[in-house]
């Protein structure tokens, strides 16, 4: 970036109080983003951000066994923020962030999943490393991997590029026989049936459908509600 567009940008970000709708995409976001990405959206420098969050987040250390709620809000920040940004949130030290992890991580489950730990993989999934699952889920990584493959779930594209620390995820191309076969399975099978039988994603099947354009069956419609039904009851 040369030096007149710095100049710019430095020229147009937001300086003196912070008004309480900044406050507040700043509790929703800090910890989940970057500060150089909540600096963006909000027109503010980083240092701005994090001086900020140290203003909003200020109060008396925690000590002592853990809030219900605090391991949950540890779980909802893993893998997003930093030991420090942690440490901030929490009002606990680094040091016990990390013993607390280390515990977390060795309470694994046993037995047959819940249907709210399988909604729960199937919405964190592609944005978060199985390790980081398997500390949240309570279950261990080869659990997570597994049940992936089950279900046929994959990470995000952006979040590969993020980890991996490159800007292109390849992707295998939809061959036209894949293509028919969607279009005449789609209307009246599961999308995880179909994922199976193509050896992709849920993901992959759902956004290829959409581009075709395609449609599910209103008997098939019905099927899909009755077995949700079904779940809800037996959980």
């Amino acid at each position: 970036m040369d030096e007149s567009k710095k100049r710019r940008k430095t020229k147009d970000r937001r300086k003196g109080p912070w008004s309480h709708v900044e406050i507040g995409k700043l509790k929703k976001w800090f910890g989940l983003k970057s500060d150089r990405e909540i600096a963006k959206d909000l027109r503010r420098s980083p240092d701005s951000v994090r001086r900020q969050a140290r203003k909003v987040f200020a109060g008396e250390p925690r000590i002592g066994p853990w809030a219900a709620e605090d391991v949950q809000a540890l779980k909802k920040y893993l893998g997003s923020a930093d030991d420090s940004t942690l440490a901030l949130i929490l009002r606990r030290s680094e040091e016990e962030i990390r013993q607390k992890i280390d515990f977390l991580r060795s309470q694994v489950k046993e037995g047959p999943w819940s249907s709210e730990e399988l909604q729960s993989l199937k919405s964190q999934y592609g944005s978060q490393t199985d390790s980081n699952l398997a500390i949240t889920l309570g279950r261990t990584p080869d659990e997570i991997r597994d049940k992936a493959r089950e279900l046929c779930l994959a990470k995000d594209k952006a979040f590969l590029c993020k980890i991996n620390g490159n800007g292109q995820t390849p992707m295998p191309r939809w061959s036209e026989k894949e293509k028919e076969t969607l279009c005449r399975l789609y209307p009246d099978h599961f999308n995880q049936d179909i994922a199976k039988t193509l050896g992709r994603s849920v993901k992959s099947i759902t956004s290829k459908a959409n581009e075709l354009g395609l449609v599910k069956s209103p008997s098939h419609l019905t099927d899909m509600g009755r077995r949700n039904v079904r779940t809800r009851y037996r959980s």
